[in-house]
């Protein structure tokens, strides 16, 4: 029989739950109806957001295993930080294979995996439960990146040729959440918190409409990291600070801008290149989104800042700071940009919508556990060009147990 409603149980809180827990106002056919986390705090806080902003009535959960064994809950969403995510696919397997419940899927939030081996795990144990997957990539849902793509790809490539070139960037001044910025915690630096994104949306805009992502042949690989501003002293010390002295910057650094260049090849053999950027030492108005797609005779740009509405607010216009605006703001006067809604604008919402239809027809999700494991592959691979300065064909030997110098905490680009 086929379920007409979705009831999602929410693992983590805070912010990245957040934004998909806003998205749901925008989905039909699912309620949230469960949140478990191991901050009581956090999931009453939570569990308060989703009654109060009409998108279910959660109960509060004292762990994964009793979400499972609810009938009510159907799919899990997981937002819990990067270094959880095994422990809690595990724990939802167990309690699946024991008998204590049933479940039609499980989406979870990029990166999939902290490294190559994490990732084919969490994919591993999706298959041996028999659950459908979907991994969270927003950006592939954006509506600006959806429907440039549909426009290039029906009117210029269908003209002139296919795209060959993909640019993307994602840029803001730094996490919310101290576990974040350790290497140890969430795999990495900007790389695997960012740059995941514009790998995968550039994939995505590269590849033909209904085509599998696997038509694209991943060659090469040549990429970059540094610690530009928060191994500076004093920005060390504002991380200290924040951190309760958990971090150190000086001597444990993760890099805080990385860049790559990706050479791929087509079903025809054609290549295919993608340069992406992504910063955490960005300075301006907030999160800054921008991607590009060239053809042979065709163009298409994005920037999430260049919005319809702006405001501005002079100096004598004072009070608390916020994010009311625009993720990762940086000011609170001067002229801003507004993203009227950025759970919808960024493509949480669409993605959202397509998980939830998906687990409801009994479909594997578009974007699913097999891009999670691709785009982990294609950072890791990044991450061994950066350390060994040098081009990387595709796959190198021994991939799937490297793990970056960042992640073990012995990455410091002042002792090159």
């Amino acid at each position: 029989m086929v379920k007409k409603r979705l009831g999602i149980g929410m693992i983590g809180a805070g912010f990245v739950a957040n934004f998909h827990i806003r998205s749901f106002i925008g989905v039909r056919d699912a309620d949230i109806i469960g949140v478990v986390s191991k901050d009581d705090d956090m999931s009453r806080n939570t569990a308060d957001v989703i009654k109060k902003i009409g998108v279910g009535e959660p109960n509060i959960y004292n762990s994964v295993t009793e979400m499972v064994a609810d009938p009510a809950i159907d799919a899990l969403w997981i937002c819990a930080p990067n270094f959880a995510r095994i422990e809690v696919m595990e724990e939802i397997v167990d309690a699946i294979e024991s008998g204590k419940g049933e479940l039609i899927g499980v989406a979870c939030e990029k990166p999939l995996g902290r490294n190559v081996q994490e990732a084919k795990k969490m994919l591993e144990l999706a298959q041996r439960a028999n659950l459908l997957d979907g991994y969270l990539e927003n950006q592939c849902f954006s509506p600006a990146i959806t429907r440039g793509k549909d426009i290039v790809w029906s009117r210029g490539a269908k003209l002139t040729g296919r795209p060959y070139l993909a640019r993307a960037a994602e840029e803001h001044g730094g996490p919310h959440m101290p576990w974040f910025w350790e290497g140890k915690l969430q795999g990495g630096g900007v790389i695997n918190d960012m740059m995941c994104h514009s790998v995968e949306a550039a994939r995505f805009l590269l590849t033909p409409p209904g085509a599998d992502r696997t038509v694209l042949k991943l060659k090469k690989v040549n990429a970059y990291a540094n610690c530009l501003k928060w191994q500076n002293p004093k920005y060390a010390q504002q991380l200290a600070d924040n951190s309760g002295g958990k971090l150190d910057y000086i001597n444990r650094p993760a890099e805080d801008f990385g860049r790559s260049l990706v050479e791929y090849e087509d079903e025809n053999g054609q290549q295919l290149v993608v340069e992406t950027t992504t910063s955490w030492s960005y300075v301006g108005a907030g999160l800054r989104l921008s991607m590009e797609l060239l053809g042979p005779e065709y163009s298409m740009s994005i920037d999430t800042l260049t919005t319809g509405l702006k405001v501005f607010f002079s100096r004598h216009v004072t009070g608390d700071t916020g994010e009311d605006l625009v993720e990762k703001q940086n000011a609170e006067v001067g002229l801003m940009p507004v993203v009227n809604n950025e759970e919808a604008e960024y493509g949480y919402e669409a993605e959202n919508r397509h998980m939830v239809q998906s687990f409801l027809s009994g479909k594997r999700p578009e974007e699913n556990f097999h891009d999670g494991v691709n785009v982990t592959e294609l950072l890791m691979t990044g991450y061994l060009s950066a350390e060994e300065e040098r081009t990387i064909a595709f796959p190198p030997p021994n991939l799937d147990t490297f793990i970056p110098a960042v992640a073990k905490g012995e990455w410091n680009p002042k002792n090159k």
